[in-house]
């Protein structure tokens, strides 16, 4: 070992500022939380290019004393504690004495701020950690920051930054989360020049759910709240209809803190699952306030993490409250509909025209085949009409009971065929038995038996269908007759530009339509009729959790697993004709053994397997 070596401030600032500032979105919220517990009740937050270039924040608090302007960015300065004894009671949301000089160490800083004492107020600027130069300034009440060309002098932790469209989403996240706990102060978000989010501090805090995520999730949350001798917990948890494929929507804040606890957030969803099973994490924002002795924030340097002094009590306690507001709800709801059904007079009303268009085909086609009319119906919740000039094919469910076949020709008026691939057959033409459990098909060749998942089977050929086609940029798409308005969060915004090449080279057509809200036009025809809402967000989550680093053929096909949800489902009866045009087209796919998921698509048994089990041969 060599020599030990005391490394100077210029360095070791550098390295400490690695725990506490690790992209620019940690900037925003260090600074931010000063704001807050500077009592700020108006805060502006303005960035460039994903915060790289620039972050501005200005609000109006009580400001930094001229004295203490140079002391604020030395190495553990605070003006939150003063001995040990206070890290037990903390109350602010800063309190170790790093974040300033931490930012100050990675990037060319300029602070102005004045307090109501004074007429003035004063400025100073750093560069790299050295101060350049401290002057008078004129200055409004408050503080005023802006952070330029972060990690400059760190070029290793530069090129780690991601693009600027994933850097702003994780800035949007953290001011959306920021803004949602403190709803009394009004919050403003710009972003290149354009503001993306306002709140009013209106101290509502449903209102500030509504100007963050918009009607869809406001319109379909419930309150909860309940009150113990050491703490109390309140929030919102939303219902089956705004669950997501992923946890993003999901907030904790102890103390107004945002933390993430994974004790809490499964008190939660334990809750949750009890009274609605569905296969997606909740909507939720959970409040809880703790006498400060109960908890240990002083974890991590992000202040992330916390430690409770009894992880089981708050575990019942938000677990009985969230449990308590759904029980209440679905009681609620219930003799809502109820009553509703009994008192309300029957009455026979004329459709318009215009809306026959909702029944999604023609009245004669789903009163024949009355076998497939529950899938139109139960997939078609969202205003999704497809224009007229839309054919739709045997790919998309909605297979022609008289004959598969003819769909087979209505197909190649969309360029779609669905006549088998020419290729090699990857198993022997199999003679039909039939149709077990309307589920699995039946089938033979020579002293073999196979069983089909039909499902399972019909899944894998349209997967295989969609990625040929989105590699071949030949992907067919269908018109909307009333395209779909869907409106996201900033965070969510800020993903699908990054993802939005993507979502073209898969046949979506999508434009902005305003802030933060797109309107889709035009979706894959081999999407058929899906709840589109919730099929976007589904993949939208799914690309968000791959990352930059994937490349773009596994996000294809995540894109095209989804829109395998097209497939034939369990317990759908299918003719001899359409069980053989189905295994013929499966039989010249690439992979025709195994579907999207992982699962098998065939099981074969030959003649000795079989009497072997009836005890005929030993």
């Amino acid at each position: 070992m060599g020599r030990i070596n005391i490394l100077d401030s210029s360095t070791s600032n550098k390295i400490a500022a690695g725990e506490v500032v690790e992209r620019p979105s940690s900037v925003v919220k260090e600074l931010v939380e000063n704001s807050i517990d500077a009592e700020a009740k108006n805060i502006i937050i303005e960035i460039g290019e994903g915060g790289e270039k620039f972050i501005n924040i200005i609000d109006d608090g009580s400001g930094i004393h001229p004295d203490d302007i140079e002391k604020a960015f030395s190495p553990h300065a605070t003006s939150k504690i003063s001995k040990i004894e206070d890290i037990y009671s903390i109350k602010t949301m800063g309190f170790r004495g790093e974040a300033l000089a931490s930012v100050a160490a990675v990037s060319k800083l300029t602070l102005k701020s004045r307090t109501r004492d004074f007429n003035f107020g004063k400025e100073i600027k750093i560069s790299g950690g050295k101060v350049e130069k401290i002057s008078e300034a004129a200055s409004n009440v408050g503080t005023s920051i802006c952070v330029s060309d972060i990690f400059y002098n760190v070029p290793a932790r530069q090129k780690f930054l991601k693009s600027p469209q994933r850097e702003t989403a994780s800035i949007s996240d953290i001011i959306s989360r920021l803004a949602l706990v403190n709803s009394d102060i009004s919050f403003k978000y710009i972003n290149n020049g354009k503001t993306v989010m306002t709140t009013y501090g209106t101290g509502s805090m449903k209102e500030t759910i509504r100007s963050i995520y918009g009607r869809s999730i406001y319109e379909n949350i419930i309150p909860f709240e309940k009150v113990s001798d050491i703490a109390s917990v309140y929030g919102f948890i939303g219902n089956s209809e705004i669950s997501r494929g992923s946890r993003n929507n999901q907030s904790i804040f102890v103390n107004k803190r945002y933390i993430k606890n994974k004790s809490i957030t499964a008190a939660v969803e334990n809750a949750f699952k009890s009274f609605l099973t569905i296969n997606k994490f909740p909507f939720f924002i959970l409040c809880l306030d703790i006498y400060p002795e109960f908890i240990d924030v002083n974890v991590h340097p992000t202040k992330s993490e916390l430690k409770f002094r009894d992880d089981r009590y708050i575990y019942k306690l938000v677990f009985d409250a969230v449990h308590e507001a759904l029980r209440q709800y679905l009681f609620k709801s219930f003799n809502k509909e109820d009553t509703s059904s009994e008192s309300m007079p029957k009455t026979i009303v004329q459709i318009p025209i215009d809306l026959k268009s909702e029944s999604n085909g023609n009245i004669n086609e789903i009163s024949s085949n009355n076998n497939y009319s529950h899938y139109i119906s139960e997939n078609n919740k969202e205003n999704t009409n497809i224009h007229p000039k839309a054919e739709y094919t045997a790919n998309n469910v909605n297979l022609n009971k008289e004959n598969y076949l003819v769909t087979e020709k209505t197909n190649k008026t969309a360029n779609y065929e669905i006549s088998k691939t020419e290729g090699v057959p990857k198993f022997p033409s199999l003679n039909i038995i039939g149709q077990f459990h309307k589920t699995y098909i039946i089938a033979e060749y020579n002293d073999t038996l196979y069983m089909i998942d039909q499902h399972a089977a019909h899944e894998k050929i349209l997967f295989e269908k969609f990625k040929k086609s989105i590699l071949e940029k030949h992907v067919v798409s269908q018109l909307l007759l009333s395209p779909l308005v869907v409106e996201l969060t900033p965070e969510d915004f800020a993903y699908y530009n990054d993802f939005k090449e993507i979502f073209e080279n898969t046949g979506f057509k999508i434009e902005i339509f305003g802030d933060n809200t797109i309107t889709i036009r035009e979706v894959p025809v081999i999407l058929g009729k899906p709840n589109l809402k919730n099929l976007f967000m589904d993949i939208l989550d799914n690309l968000k959790n791959m990352g930059t680093g994937e490349k773009d053929a596994v996000k294809y096909n995540s894109i095209a697993t989804q829109a395998c949800k097209a497939a034939i489902k369990a317990n759908d009866p299918l003719s001899d004709i359409e069980m053989k045009s189905l295994i013929e087209e499966l039989r010249y796919i690439e992979d025709p053994f195994t579907c999207p998921h992982g699962r098998p698509t065939i099981i074969k048994m030959d003649l000795y397997d079989i009497e072997k089990k009836f005890k005929r041969i030993q």
